[in-house]
């Protein structure tokens, strides 16, 4: 099987083709199956004879396209589709997904449409593709990576045979189609110009601009008809141009075959009268050989032992638990699966209790038969999100050394752009199959059952799904993940070995003063109460400061302040930004600010977290998600650590009740400024590579650059606009957002962004090569090969495009400085560890690492931990790291 090339099948062409081309044939009741049977049997020929492993049938969607806008007689003589054939088209369909092939059909676009997408992303990915069709239009996508093949008449097409059929080169084909025309799609191209003709003046003049600038030459009654169409050759040749950015929903690589539906295949092979290929079948796959999870219930010793035996000799194991809580570090086992071959998998319940639940193995005496296996680091474990299981099995004293594989991260490093990374989501858009859902055994709101008493029988067949799809996810997965050096990179030397440091980190939790957190939700409510008076008064009524109706009234109807922004339902908007903006020259949106301020910190930290306080080990433990942003930054929840505020006093004080043990300090170390860094390394531009190798205060450098003088003097409102420029360019900011951002006119703002680029021409370059580069793969990628897709970066929609290649410059450097800070903690991780209780690795915010460290060591470790995060990458320029000790952490900060 070939998994290193693309088939695209044009199904609509062959669907029409098929229909033509063979007799009327029927069932013997009947209903027409030509062109079912035509289009079925090319696709069963080209499984046999080229055994794809990455292949879509792609067909036309209803209605219209954007070309019927373009030209309103588009396709307008096209007969509508016969009926005995519109007959045939879902049944076609229904075969097509039994056997095991992916179809596409995108709304409002065509099948040529989509297939040009994939095949020049293919081709950017380095993979082969072949199209096959009878579309003469798609000879435009020939290339060294591209070839038709027609396997009605079994003959394909490279370069050179485009060349020998047509006269011109697929580089030359779309000027041939716009001259000749198409009566099929009613476009009229040159009137008596035909394939020859065409041809011929091609190979004269070129191309078709050149033809159209030199249209007097042409002479004769052929001369008038170019003439006379010249101002409608543009149109045509618009029309039989294929798009090649179609939105999809599925890149190349995971266009893969499924194995074919069996018992569907039968049903219809019977109920279509395919004889010949019935019989095939029931040689091919006999009843029994449809892969389907086959679970079974371990309540003994003996199935244990027997199970316990297939780990053993088997190579890798798909494992997962059942618990009774959401919080691994306060969660119980209740039971656990395991998988060696797909189709099969057991569980083994421990803790199942309702009434007349059958009698289980002991949790204690199940976990010692299974650690020799499980804490053999040759054996290789694969699991799906496996870090919540890390930390179960570790309170249980059980360390999984072999842990390999999560389906979740290979899903993630392959394409983080994917909405979701679980696993339900993850076997219906791979495996194409519907798990069964949490709610299906334990039930929905307030009618749900804790899973301990979900019944064996019931809970078993969930279980051993899990453990079941996890490896078939794996055996999916793993090899797209391979043939991409990159992302495979990515995955094995960053995100798995940073798993085990997250649960580590996560199991171990940072010490909170609970005492100083209430203190400071009394104080804040005080406070809160005092802003809500104030703003009474100068609104000069009561109102309920909560409600954004009654505030809008007071705003914009009473007070009559400016409208800003109105919400989608034409309400002038009270967002925070727009208050942001009322608050320079209005105190009452100022009051608002900071009431709504107040409020999120008393709600989401000072009364919320001496709440998440466990209580067997007296600490917060935060659970860090490796598969959420899509730049490759680590995310936080319960309590969310990354969105603490650092630059008002106030959520610095809520800093100050993190802090360290008795005879410890906390130790903060941050990288400094490391994305600009990155920025100087990514564009090589020597007067960033300059200011950063001296050591230079960057945003004073870049002050002086812009706008004159020595970095020394720097007026402060000169480095703070150097200052937003910096950041601002990083983050594709507009001049109008600059504008915004140091109230400055446009006009400054874009002259302030001009002389940046004159004084730092490099990062220009970058930026515009880092864009091109974008629409040219449909991705960008972070030093250490981490890959970000950019779907809509060829977008017609001008938002949605300029969008996209802010991405495209900001990703390269974020998602770099998530790299570099994810492999500064597996160093550090594996430095530390072996001082067992000296020094623990205890948050990861943004580009900081928080530590809690032996009061006697904090100064030699403090040097350590710098050298070693400086170290953690080699970049063009020093990366400089900050790092500060305290009894908390704003004061180490």
């Amino acid at each position: 099987m070939s998994d290193d090339k693309l088939y695209l099948v044009d199904g609509s062409s062959y669907l029409f083709r098929a229909y033509h081309a063979l007799p009327p044939l029927s069932t013997s009741r009947g209903e027409p199956t030509g062109a079912l049977y035509g289009v079925a049997n090319m696709l069963r020929k080209l499984l046999k004879e080229e055994d794809p492993a990455l292949l879509a049938v792609i067909f036309d969607a209803p209605g219209k396209t954007f070309r019927h806008a373009m030209f309103e007689s588009y396709k307008a003589n096209r007969p509508p589709m016969p009926e005995d054939l519109r007959a045939q088209r879902e049944p076609l369909l229904e075969l097509i997904e039994a056997m095991g092939i992916p179809i596409l059909q995108v709304p409002d676009v065509e099948a040529d449409d989509v297939i040009a997408t994939l095949a020049r992303q293919a081709s950017r990915s380095g993979m082969q593709t072949v199209v096959s069709t009878s579309d003469k239009d798609l000879a435009q996508l020939v290339d060294e990576r591209t070839e038709l093949v027609n396997t009605m008449s079994d003959t394909r097409m490279d370069e050179e045979g485009v060349r020998k059929k047509f006269g011109v080169g697929p580089d030359r084909i779309i000027d041939y189609l716009a001259l000749i025309g198409d009566t099929s799609d009613n476009i009229p191209g040159v009137n008596k110009v035909g394939p020859k003709t065409a041809a011929k003046w091609l190979d004269e003049y070129g191309d078709l601009d050149t033809i159209m600038a030199r249209a007097d030459e042409f002479g004769g009654k052929i001369g008038e008809y170019l003439r006379e169409t010249l101002d409608d050759l543009p149109l045509y040749r618009d029309l039989v141009t294929v798009k090649d950015d179609v939105e999809l929903d599925r890149r190349p690589d995971e266009l893969a075959r499924r194995e074919p539906d069996f018992d569907k295949l039968r049903e219809l092979y019977e109920r279509w009268e395919f004889g010949a290929w019935l019989t095939e079948l029931e040689e091919e796959a006999p009843a029994g050989k449809v892969v389907k999870t086959e679970w079974e219930l371990i309540v003994d010793e003996s199935a244990l032992g027997k199970w316990i035996k297939r780990l053993e000799e088997a190579e890798t194991i798909a494992l997962d638990t059942e618990t009774d809580s959401l919080d691994p570090v306060q969660a119980r086992l209740v039971g656990l699966s395991f998988g060696v071959k797909a189709g099969e998998a057991a569980y083994v319940p421990v803790d199942h209790d309702y009434p007349g639940a059958p009698s289980q193995l002991e949790r204690d005496q199940v976990l010692d038969k299974l650690k020799p296996v499980l804490s053999d680091p040759a054996k290789k474990i694969v699991g799906q999100h496996f870090k919540y299981d890390l930390i179960v099995f570790k309170r249980y004293g059980l360390e999984i050394p072999g842990y390999a594989f999560d389906t979740m991260l290979e899903s993630y490093t392959l394409n983080s752009t994917a909405s979701r990374h679980d696993m339900d989501s993850l076997a219906e858009l791979y495996l194409h199959r519907r798990t069964i859902h949490y709610e299906d055994v334990a039930g929905k709101g307030a009618k749900q059952i804790p899973f301990p008493q979900v019944d064996l029988e019931t809970a078993a067949e969930y279980a051993a799904e899990d453990a079941d799809v996890t490896l078939q996810l794996h055996e999916t997965l793993w090899p797209r993940l391979q043939r991409q050096d990159g992302p495979r990179s990515v995955f094995e030397a960053i995100e798995m070995p940073l798993v085990p440091i997250l649960a580590r980190m996560e199991h171990r939790g940072v010490l909170v003063d609970r005492d100083r957190l209430r203190g400071l939700s009394t104080e804040f409510a005080k406070r809160m109460a005092e802003v809500e008076k104030r703003a009474h008064e100068e609104a000069g009524q009561p109102f309920n400061i909560g409600s954004t109706r009654q505030l809008g009234e007071i705003l914009f109807e009473k007070m009559e302040l400016p409208v800003i922004r109105k919400t989608p339902k034409g309400k002038p908007s009270t967002a925070e930004d727009v208050l942001t903006e009322l608050a320079r020259d209005y105190p009452l949106p100022k009051l608002i600010m900071e009431y709504r301020e107040l409020s999120k910190l008393k709600s989401t930290y000072t009364d919320k977290l001496p709440q998440q306080i466990n209580p067997e080990t007296g600490r917060i433990h935060t659970s860090y998600h490796q598969a959420v942003a899509a730049t490759g930054r680590l995310s936080s929840t319960d309590p969310n650590l990354q969105n603490i505020p650092i630059r008002t006093e106030e959520g610095r004080r809520i800093r100050r009740a993190f802090v360290a043990r008795p005879g410890y300090r906390i130790l903060a170390a941050d990288y400094s400024q490391i994305e600009l860094r990155i920025m100087a390394h990514l564009s090589g531009d020597d007067g960033l590579l300059e200011a950063f190798r001296e050591g230079r205060d960057i945003h004073a450098a870049t002050a002086a650059e812009v706008f004159g003088g020595e970095p020394d003097n720097v007026a402060p409102e000169k480095r703070r606009a150097a200052k937003a420029i910096n950041f601002g360019l990083i983050y594709g900011m507009s001049a109008f957002g600059l504008a915004r951002q140091l109230d400055v006119p446009r006009k400054e703002a874009q002259e302030y962004i001009d002389l940046y680029f004159g004084r730092y021409p490099g990062v220009k370059d970058f930026m515009e090569e880092t864009r091109e580069r974008a629409r040219d793969r449909g991705y960008v990628e972070t030093v250490f090969g981490r890959r970000l897709y950019l779907p809509e970066i060829r977008a017609r929609n001008f938002q949605r495009r300029q969008a996209s290649e802010r991405a495209a410059i900001n990703a390269p450097m974020q998602g770099t400085a998530a790299d570099i800070i994810k492999r500064a903690m597996i160093r550090l991780d594996e430095w530390l560890r072996p001082l067992g209780d000296e020094a623990w690795m205890t948050m990861q915010v943004h580009d900081e690492l928080v530590f809690e460290i032996r009061e006697d060591c904090v100064d030699e470790f403090g040097e350590q931990i710098r050298a070693m995060m400086a170290d953690a990458a080699d970049l063009t320029v020093p990366l400089l790291v900050e790092v500060g000790v305290g009894e908390n952490w704003d004061e180490a900060h």
